[in-house]
């Protein structure tokens, strides 16, 4: 691959996720909800949240939102079926991008019996 092509590839890959994170950003922006006084105790959800300095590629931040949905953990193999990925290829697809993302701890691996692994939100 030509070097001109791969920073031509590397400048619109870094355009689109600058525009993925202002997208997020103005999407979480909602009017405040006026509660009453006597009410009961609501519970909030907790949202995970991604450290605003990490800057994720679209399918990190799919492998991440699949690892947040699951808070009891997923493997590898079952983060990529759940991305529609074949069978085969389900384990090698995710392994990428979870990699990177335990680099920035975002997710935690937790060895199981023998070569068992699953992964969950840090």
């Amino acid at each position: 691959m030509r070097l001109a092509h791969k920073r031509k590839v590397q400048a619109k890959l870094q355009k689109h996720i600058k525009a993925t994170v202002a997208n997020v950003a103005s999407a979480k922006k909602v009017a405040p909800v006026k509660e009453a006084p006597a009410k009961a105790v609501v519970k909030e959800v907790a949202q995970p949240k991604v450290a605003s300095n990490v800057s994720l590629t679209p399918k990190q931040q799919q492998v991440f939102d699949i690892v947040a949905k699951n808070a009891e953990g997923i493997n590898p193999k079952g983060i990529g079926l759940a991305a529609g990925q074949e069978d085969a290829k389900a384990a090698s697809w995710a392994t990428g991008a979870l990699k990177k993302l335990l680099e920035e701890n975002l997710v935690v691996k937790e060895q199981l019996a023998g070569n068992k692994v699953i992964y969950k939100t840090a």
